[in-house]
């Protein structure tokens, strides 16, 4: 302590001020360190809730004493609790939706509740039902509903009930399957409502038609599934990453609509027959006189000749059609053109006979095999001009991107990035403070004019000289003592401006060595503290 006084005695005005400066800013950069080191690492707990669910997530945060931050309208906690916070809080509800479902019909007492009353609870009960079916889809985090309902006046006549849906997917939009299907749960759920009368609406703010259908699988579409079948089937004789496979399906895509009608002369087909048959008879009798006598039954008539004729006609009528073939052929864009595939294999490791290891084509019989392997998977088809080309060649090693996990109790948790930036800064700031400002100026000692000692110092006076040393007691003795001369303390070779027992070259020592500790009280005292300090070291 009583050095650190003295070094700070012998400091200008203007240097302790530094030094005040450089040891607060030192001490701030520790503080600093140490609360950004104590300061535990934030994390994303819940963000873009709804001012009732934040607030009851926050209160359940404060009952259990959990620090936590609130940065806009996000929710951060310690990184070491946010998934346990997470999980229980989903065991309460917590967040819960904003969405109410039937619990608001619940709150509908039967005095002072009308029927339109009664009506907009009811609609808004079943939107809220309805979110709630949506976002329990893992891919959708929001979800509003709005039903248009016509209502239950009877003067109005074909107007049907309409609904729109927005989502907030993860990521991306919507696909139109997914989209199809959110129009059909609606429409379930609301009485007269069609799919195609519901509008959705994805994140991006896009409107997916209802004229959108799925799409048949492209060329795009194809060349992944088959590539994947050749690259599974491939991976099972050679080895995970032994084999690459580059496919390309050509395919149709415009459509085409044929119709073929063709009528065959030689074949006739009955389509309906009719016969028609005719007799006609008839009978003349020959004339005569009437008498009496003919007019009795037994009186002789007169002579009774006659003449007969019988006719008889048949007619069959039978109508033909000519045989006709019609066939309509509907081509759709995606009919397979060609198939080309590409497939490269790695070769073999062998151990030739000094014991190196290397790689080696794969056998003809083999490649042979996966060939056949690879066209029964795509089809191949020769005469639609499909190709397929499958080599074995050394694969070029890859080394390893990124660093491999593993489980260890050495291993470091992950730490931010942004805070160790930050610790580092204030630690290179303090190492500077403390190695270029504070160092250098408590280092730096103040100028002392050493005097030698009567014998000289160290071990050689000791053997020069017989007379034993012995301690200084402060007091100056009356025998005399031969000094050697001194050293200059002063730069001025004036003797007219010394005191006058300097200046006396023949004087007494005693009284020339008296006057200098006289005026230089304090240097002596710093030179017998030295040879002090001499002693006790060499002891």
């Amino acid at each position: 302590m009583k050095q650190i006084v003295q070094l700070w005695s012998a400091l200008d005005p203007r240097k302790r001020v530094f030094v005040i400066l450089a040891t607060v800013a030192v001490f701030a950069a520790v503080l600093a360190l140490s609360r950004q080191a104590a300061t535990p690492s934030m994390s994303l707990l819940y963000a873009g809730l709804e001012s009732g669910a934040a607030g009851d997530v926050v209160q359940s945060l404060e009952q259990r004493g959990v620090r936590y931050s609130i940065r806009g309208g996000s929710i951060f906690v310690e990184s070491a609790q946010r998934d346990e916070l997470r999980m229980t809080l989903a065991s309460e509800g917590l967040p819960t939706n904003g969405n109410s479902g039937y619990e608001l019909l619940d709150n509908l007492s039967g005095f002072g509740t009308t029927s339109q009353m009664f009506d907009a609870a009811y609609w808004r009960a079943k939107e809220g039902e309805l979110a709630r079916t949506i976002v329990a889809s893992p891919h959708i985090t929001q979800a509003r509903v709005h039903i248009a309902n016509s209502g239950s006046n009877p003067f109005q006549r074909e107007v049907r009930p309409t609904a729109s849906v927005s989502v907030t997917t993860v990521g991306g939009g919507l696909s139109p399957n997914q989209a199809r299907a959110l129009r059909f749960l609606i429409a379930s759920a609301v009485t007269g409502l069609r799919p195609n009368d519901v509008a959705v609406i994805d994140g991006s703010g896009g409107l997916i038609s209802a004229d959108e259908v799925a799409s048949p699988a492209t060329g795009e579409d194809r060349n992944d599934t088959l590539r994947d079948r050749v690259q599974r089937i491939l991976e099972a004789r050679v080895g995970r990453g032994n084999a690459v496979v580059e496919l390309s399906v050509e395919t149709v895509t415009e459509s085409e609509s044929i119709v073929e009608r063709r009528f065959d002369p030689t074949g006739r087909v009955v389509v309906s027959s009719d016969t028609e048959e005719s007799t006609n008879n008839s009978k003349n009798g020959a004339g005569g006189d009437v008498t009496v006598a003919s007019n009795i039954p037994a009186g002789d008539a007169a002579g009774n000749e006659s003449a007969s004729a019988q006719n008889s006609q048949s007619r069959e009528r039978v109508n033909y059609e000519v045989s006709e073939t019609q066939r309509e052929v509907v081509r759709a864009p995606g009919a397979v053109k060609r198939v080309t595939v590409a497939v490269l294999v790695n070769g073999v490791l062998t151990t030739t006979e000094d014991g190196a290891q290397s790689l080696q084509p794969r056998p003809s019989e083999e490649l042979e095999a996966l060939r056949e392997l690879v066209a029964s998977t795509v089809g191949f088809d020769e005469d639609r001009g499909d190709v397929i080309t499958l080599k074995s060649m050394s694969f070029e090693p890859i080394l390893p991107q990124g660093t491999e996990a593993s489980s260890s109790m050495l291993t470091m948790p992950a730490l931010d990035l942004m805070s160790i930036i930050q610790m580092a800064v204030l630690a290179l700031v303090a190492l500077i403070l403390g190695l270029f400002v504070i160092r250098p100026l408590l280092s730096k000692q103040p100028a002392v004019m050493e005097l030698p000692s009567p014998q000289g110092t160290g071990e050689k006076a000791r053997r020069e000289s017989d007379v034993p040393l012995t301690a200084l007691t402060g007091e100056i003795a009356d025998n005399d003592v031969d000094l050697p001369d001194l050293s200059v303390i002063s730069q001025n070779t004036d003797n007219a401006e010394l005191p006058a027992h300097l200046g006396q070259k023949n004087g007494d020592p005693v009284e020339r060595l008296r006057g200098l500790i006289s005026d230089r009280k304090e240097e002596t005292v710093e030179i017998l503290r030295s040879w002090l300090e001499d002693r006790e070291e060499n002891a």
